[in-house]
């Protein structure tokens, strides 16, 4: 599919309603209001397109840019390009998708994670957290003792970052004390510690979790499924 084409059928897509949403969550403009579902159907259309994605991305328009990171080659993606995607966050939302779907599915994760958490930028700072989050839930390579690491970072700077940097270094906390008993022991006594994280989401009903809690309903649900595909 040509960038021209895709880029109408986005403005197509896009509702009154969805700009609504949009709007509350603090976009001003330039984008047109596709709804996920939408955009997930077009990514399995479009399957991965590398040269695509990276023409979505430069168009700056947030529905686009949505599906450029879903759309996108991580094994094509370089530390460099990554950097350079980064530098163009200006919002939480393509900042997670950027984060989840790509950059954290890259060679290079945690490397940029472990930069891009250092960085003053709210933007940079959450697609950092972000990506360790993903990772610390999936890469098997990392040691206790290394994301044990990252949750003295989190106790000890947490209240200190930007607003959407302390909800991103939440969810680290939560996906690292999923990953396995000691460090839940762990997690949990730092959660305790950094007690409630404040974190302003604006007009819209979202909430940062408290982690304990959090991650009890997690891995409850989690044995649930376990146990309905064994029975």
């Amino acid at each position: 599919m040509k960038i021209k084409e895709l880029m109408k059928k986005l403005e197509l897509l896009g509702t009154a309603q969805n700009r609504k949403v949009f709007s509350r969550h603090g976009f001003a403009d330039n984008f047109f209001g596709v709804s996920f579902g939408d955009l997930n159907k077009l990514k399995k259309k479009i399957g991965t397109d590398d040269k695509l994605a990276r023409q979505l991305w430069r168009t700056g328009n947030l529905d686009g840019r949505f599906l450029a990171t879903m759309v996108g080659d991580p094994e094509s993606m370089t530390l460099k390009d990554l950097d350079g995607w980064a530098k163009d966050l200006d919002n939480y939302m393509v900042t997670d998708c950027f984060s989840r779907y790509l950059a954290s599915q890259t060679p290079h994760a945690k490397k940029a994670a472990e930069k891009w958490i250092k960085s003053k930028s709210e933007w940079i700072g959450q697609a950092g957290w972000v990506c360790l989050a993903v990772i610390a839930m999936s890469d098997q390579d990392l040691t206790n003792t290394y994301l044990d690491g990252h949750l003295k970072t989190i106790e000890k700077g947490i209240h200190k970052r930007k607003n959407r940097v302390r909800h991103a270094m939440n969810m680290a906390l939560i996906s690292i004390g999923m990953r396995n008993p000691a460090l839940e022991k762990k997690a949990f006594a730092a959660a305790r510690r950094i007690g409630k994280v404040e974190v302003d989401h604006g007009d819209t009903s979202c909430k940062t979790p408290d982690a304990i809690p959090y991650i009890k309903n997690a891995k409850a649900q989690r044995a649930k499924r376990k146990k309905k595909r064994s029975a």
